[in-house]
């Protein structure tokens, strides 16, 4: 994006292949539990399922180490690839809560970009260290910053797509070389990557290269432009280290043989792959991904078309969907954004009906951005880093398993149903502090399941060193929770305490938890809700 821009047979061959048989067969019945290797054994909520790790393709299918059908919920949260060497908006808030906000709307992914010239660096910026368990990140060097947020991520079930965003801190490069550094540079950064979090488990890929545009060309087999081939070396280079990582391709801009779309995005065209598709060592780890935008970023002609919005879809279809549609590889759309999103500007009716695509091909994504601070896009986050854009978010949680309403309504009615709603009414029976005010509320709100949130609020001029909260929920299980651990005790009794880095809750500073639960009678809410100090 551009914001502020393959033997001999032996006797024992028979034997070997009719273990695997075995095997199989036991699995598939699911007679007994097969130990995976340890990368495999990690697990992440998602969508109120568990997600084997770590995932591969089949078809036009991403899947876990079960085959289990996986969807991706992703935002791009920038920074690490700017002069400062750090995801924004640490200088407004702490890093964990970030993490557990962006998971509490329902994402379970976070793209994450960085330089070259950044991961060579001792230093960061940009943070303010006094900020909650921000402190933990003082004096760290950029790849150690990474290693904790990535740890962190881990903690609280999000998965880190690692993005080649830049080479230097400044500018997105047509090439995959360039701005003083070569593709020696680029593959070796990211060799040193797959051998660093060989064993973490949550970072599920590498996106190569974020954006080739301009010179750079697909299907032309010239070395020096060839985006195609430039892929294939560093995909290669990195599964000869890493197995387990999906490789992630984007698109270029132009100069495909029979291309047949005029315009594409930087990154967005994918029509060479009918032809030259990318060939990888491990086929069952591709995924292309495409990025798009509408004419709040650039106003192409397309957008001005008698056609407009119908001709959208053909054009998708021509410039990436036909990967998916044709059971070639997965598309992840890796990035993807708008300030506007009502159904009367043009931007608006591109946003809406780009959410509806990629709902109705059950497609994965990555949002740009969380970050309010992506010139041509806002972001999910306003511009004080804490509060959602309501709009923007609402349009999103249509892709998502938690929908998303304003403070003012619960959404009642199915998950992908009609929607209807109602004033929003305060959970009863809740209970504050002299120095702690407690709100709780269901704010979404479904036939089969709805998400709470409980807001502490310390009022007083004095530190709060530790707190507890109660409830008692009788007809509901809880499958999704955040900044806090939620234990049931007894028939009905849950307790709730802080996370490490939660306990603390300054003067004037709140404290935003809650969960998602299925529904198992009418009696699901929570009742009893009381706050300790």
């Amino acid at each position: 994006m551009r914001y502020i821009s393959k033997k001999k047979r032996s006797k024992f061959r028979f034997f070997e292949q009719l273990l695997i048989f075995i095997v199989a067969l036991v699995v598939f019945f699911g007679s007994i539990i097969i130990k995976l290797p340890i990368q495999s054994q990690a697990s992440l909520a998602s969508n109120a399922m568990t997600m084997q790790l770590p995932l591969s393709t089949r078809g036009a299918k991403i899947v876990d180490a079960k085959g289990q059908v996986v969807r991706l919920f992703g935002v791009n949260w920038f920074g690490m690839e700017t002069e400062i060497h750090a995801p924004h908006g640490l200088w407004k808030r702490d890093y964990k809560e970030m993490l557990a906000q962006l998971k509490s709307l329902g994402y379970n992914l976070i793209r994450l970009p960085y330089s070259v010239q950044a991961l060579r660096s001792t230093t960061v910026s940009g943070i303010d260290f006094n900020i909650g368990s921000n402190k933990e990140l003082e004096g760290k060097t950029p790849l150690e910053l990474m290693d904790l947020i990535v740890a962190e991520a881990e903690r609280q079930g999000i998965l880190v797509l690692l993005d080649s965003h830049r080479l230097n801190d400044e500018r997105i490069p047509e090439l995959w070389y360039g701005d003083g550094f070569s593709e020696a540079d680029w593959i070796d950064t990211w060799k040193m990557l797959a051998i660093r979090y060989k064993n973490q488990a949550n970072i599920i890929g590498a996106d190569l290269k974020n954006e080739p545009h301009g010179i750079a060309s697909w299907g032309t087999n010239k070395r020096l432009t060839d985006w195609r081939l430039a892929a294939e070396k560093a995909g290669n280079g990195i599964l000869d280290i890493n197995p387990n990582w999906l490789i992630v391709v984007e698109g270029v801009e132009k100069n495909v043989p029979g291309q047949k779309l005029k315009t594409h995005w930087w990154g967005g065209n994918l029509e060479g792959v009918r032809r030259f598709p990318v060939r990888l060592s491990r086929r069952n780890k591709l995924v292309y991904s495409p990025h798009e935008y509408g004419p709040g970023v650039f106003d192409a002609p397309y957008f001005s078309e008698k056609t407009f919005p119908k001709n959208l879809s053909d054009r998708w279809q021509t410039g990436f969907y036909y990967i998916s549609s044709q059971n070639i590889a997965p598309i992840l759309i890796g990035e993807f954004g708008g300030r506007q999103v009502d159904t009367n500007s043009k931007e608006g009716i591109w946003q809406n009906e780009f959410v509806k695509y990629i709902q109705k091909k059950n497609l994965s994504f990555a949002y740009w951005s969380w970050n309010p601070n992506s010139k041509d896009t806002g972001g999910i986050l306003l511009d004080d880093w804490q509060n959602i854009d309501v709009p923007k978010q609402q349009l999103l949680s249509q892709l998502l398993p938690i929908k998303f309403t304003s403070p003012d309504v619960q959404v009642i009615g199915g998950l992908g149903g009609n929607l209807t709603a109602s004033p929003r009414l305060p959970l009863s029976g809740s209970s504050s502090t002299a120095q702690l005010k407690l709100t709780t509320d269901i704010y979404s709100n479904w036939d089969k399941g709805f998400c709470v949130s409980f807001k502490i609020a310390n009022q007083g001029s004095n530190k709060v060193a530790d707190w507890q909260l109660t409830f008692n929920m009788k007809q509901a299980e809880i499958y999704n929770s955040w900044s806090a651990n939620f234990q049931q005790k007894g028939a009905t009794q849950y307790v709730v305490t802080p996370l490490d880095w939660g306990r603390l809750i300054e003067p004037n500073k709140i404290r935003d938890i809650g969960f998602c639960a299925n529904k198992r009678g009418n009696e699901y809410q929570p009742t009893e809700v009381r706050i300790e100090s």
